[in-house]
């Protein structure tokens, strides 16, 4: 009977504890948006993004015209001139690939420009939700951005706008991904 009575007594403190603890969610990707810095980032980003594809999309079409007139040159041409210009397309090609690389490849240099320039932003973020978490002593932030897999969270419970708040910026327009928390 005791070891019924301490289950029981067990399980009713377990339920109010459980009760007890408090969570909130966070879009990041709106909290994003409304930061001047990071939305001037990303636009630096994508144009060197742009302007590294076209350099590379112009030795590639420059390595499509030599190949061309290769190709027409060709009955004209004696086997070692033949072999000297298959090898200038080859030489430019595999540079070509390997400035390829060297842009967009996994630590290329538009992965590190990125980390460089996102990178303090989000740990900024992080440092706000951090801080706002351990002041209101909440057990729990979650993410609710696009590839989150909350179905549903009470607009109540959205701290986004605070942690904007907390980090010196104007909160934007709330759209139906990131409600207003109720503190």
């Amino acid at each position: 009977m005791k070891k019924l009575l301490l289950v029981a007594v067990i399980a009713m403190m377990s339920g109010a504890l459980a009760q007890a603890q408090k969570y909130a969610y966070v879009n990041t990707e709106y909290i994003l948006q409304n930061i001047p810095e990071f939305v001037q980032a990303q636009e630096e980003i994508d144009n060197l993004s742009i302007e590294w594809q076209k350099e590379i999309e112009d030795k590639f079409a420059e390595i499509d015209a030599l190949y061309k007139q290769f190709q027409n040159d060709a009955p004209l041409l004696t086997q070692d001139m033949k072999n000297r210009r298959e090898n200038e397309i080859i030489t430019k090609e595999k540079a070509a690939k390997d400035l390829q690389k060297k842009r967009f490849g996994v630590d290329g240099d538009l992965f590190k420009r990125r980390q460089e320039m996102i990178r303090p932003i989000q740990d900024k973020i992080y440092t706000a939700i951090e801080k706002r978490a351990k002041q209101k002593q909440y057990v729990f932030v979650f993410d609710r951005s696009d590839n989150s897999n909350i179905m549903y969270a009470d607009p109540r419970n959205d701290i986004s706008n605070e942690i904007l708040k907390d980090m010196g910026y104007e909160p934007g327009k709330l759209d139906e991904n990131a409600g207003k928390a109720a503190e």
